[in-house]
């Protein structure tokens, strides 16, 4: 895998060893880039189920201002902070290796808001419901969020949510959502 744009074009990063994560494709990361062209720069961003970093890596090379990266797996956490120190994006980012339950127990005091949010889950998680409301009090009126699932299986979110963009290359969809 590669950064596709940016300050970190062209440079390798490394994905979880085994078959527990499925890191984006380049060319699906640099096709989803392309959608959200004008809202990376200066933005805060949620890696939720971040896997190798990959999505939050290639933000911050695009002018991302940060990220904060959520991984429940010890060695997906261990790829991203090694993934973000070979490219310099250290201090830009923020890791909890903890199920985004926890997360959200953590973070809700915090007061942070989020302009984008990834979120890759394992793609047999198809009810989204529970994560999106707890999403709510840490995205403000223009965050994007960002939902990569199975082509052929459409993911249940709240009523409170709408698609703004959709699509997919192969056996991968991305949908991207606005709060209503």
């Amino acid at each position: 895998m590669r950064i596709v744009a940016g300050t970190a074009r062209g440079r390798k990063i490394e994905a979880p060893p085994g078959n527990r994560t499925r890191p984006t494709l380049d060319r699906v990361r640099e096709n989803l880039f392309n959608m959200l062209q004008g809202c990376i720069q200066d933005s805060r961003v949620l890696d939720l189920f971040a896997g190798s970093g990959a999505l939050s890596l290639e933000a911050i090379s695009r002018g991302a201002d940060s990220a904060v990266m959520v991984d429940s797996d010890r060695r997906a956490s261990a790829v991203q902070k090694s993934n973000a120190e070979h490219l310099g994006f250290s201090n830009q980012i923020r890791f909890f290796c903890c199920d985004w339950h926890q997360f959200f127990s953590d973070i809700d005091s915090q007061n942070e808001l989020f302009d984008l949010v990834f979120l890759d889950p394992p793609y047999a998680m198809t009810d989204m419901k529970e994560v999106f409301q707890a999403l709510i009090p840490v995205i403000n009126a223009d965050t994007y969020i960002i939902l990569e699932h199975q082509s052929n299986i459409q993911p249940s979110v709240p009523d409170c949510f709408e698609v703004i963009k959709q699509r997919s290359w192969g056996f991968c969809s991305v949908n991207i959502y606005r709060m209503i």
